[in-house]
């Protein structure tokens, strides 16, 4: 019978770590999945997939996209951090979801800080405030009259409650002292497109998800909810120029993973993302929109 002598342990105990470094040497072996909090079509996914193409030619597996809209993005994050932390679930999060959510909702079932070991950020984009071009306003100043003129008619989409196209509507609805109404979707893409069909008249929309239907007539813009103007549409002026100061409603995407996945995981991670944001084609993979697309890292 084998002893657990000193020498013996000490051999246990660096064969196991042999075997983790090791592991994690070889990472990754089988397909990635890449959960996104919000449907098909919108920023989030959209990025999502750019990324997860070049990922994948980086890493050399495939990354699966996994759709999982609901309750502002809390379902997916709930997930995610309860994921096992072995690199092969990664989250696709944003400001709202990795931010202001836990102070937005009354319990969550995941903490934002402690759940998730940050990989880096994608990058950030601009959201413009768009309006049905049926609607009878060209400009941020004849919507806030006709806004005012008909207090509680007019209508503002959301991706979801807490998220960044729903507080840029209430700070904008303040800020401008007018009663619109708020009406959330479960993601952008559907939000977007009854703005288009005319069911709802405005919303904050990402530039990603929103400067082609813009180019085709199918939104009018009014304005850029960030301080400078967006190289995208350099044409539109910003909230802050046309009188509501200091108005600045970003939204950023960030990588992260379940806490607690190995370190050389994260750093390997880390560095595919660093050169998947820093390949100029991944810019041009989307509609030309180069690092105001969201991959402003």
């Amino acid at each position: 019978m084998l002893r657990a002598t000193p020498s013996v342990l000490v051999a246990l105990i660096a064969l196991a770590c042999g075997i983790s470094v090791a592991r994690a040497a070889d990472y990754p072996t089988r397909p990635i999945t890449l959960v996104v909090a919000f449907t098909p079509g919108g920023a989030s996914d959209v990025l999502g997939r750019i990324l997860g193409r070049k990922l994948e030619q980086i890493l050399g597996q495939p990354l699966v996209i996994d759709n999982r809209p609901g309750a502002g993005g809390n379902v997916a994050a709930e997930a995610v951090a309860h994921a096992a932390p072995d690199g092969y679930t990664l989250f696709n999060g944003n400001n709202a979801i990795l931010a202001t959510n836990a102070a937005l909702y009354k319990k969550i079932n995941f903490d934002p800080e402690a759940d998730f070991a940050p990989i880096g950020l994608i990058g950030s984009q601009a959201n413009i405030l768009v309006v049905n071009p049926a609607l009878p306003a060209k400009s941020m100043g004849e919507l806030i009259a006709l806004a005012k003129a008909n207090p509680g008619k007019l209508n503002f989409a959301s991706s979801g409650h807490g998220l960044a196209a729903h507080l840029a509507g209430e700070l904008f609805k303040a800020e401008a002292k007018i009663d619109i109404v708020h009406v959330p979707y479960k993601g952008a893409a559907p939000a977007l497109q009854d703005v288009i069909a005319g069911h709802v008249q405005m919303m904050f929309a990402t530039a990603s998800s929103v400067v082609p239907h813009i180019r085709d007539g199918k939104v009018r813009p009014l304005a850029v909810a960030t301080l400078k103007r967006t190289a995208v549409l350099p044409d539109i002026p910003t909230i802050d120029e046309l009188g509501i100061k200091n108005f600045d409603a970003t939204t950023w995407h960030g990588l992260v993973a379940p806490a607690h996945t190995p370190k050389d995981v994260i750093v390997t991670l880390n560095r595919a993302l660093a050169a998947a944001v820093g390949n100029s084609q991944m810019g041009r993979d989307h509609q030309g929109f180069g690092r105001e697309a969201g991959l402003r890292g």
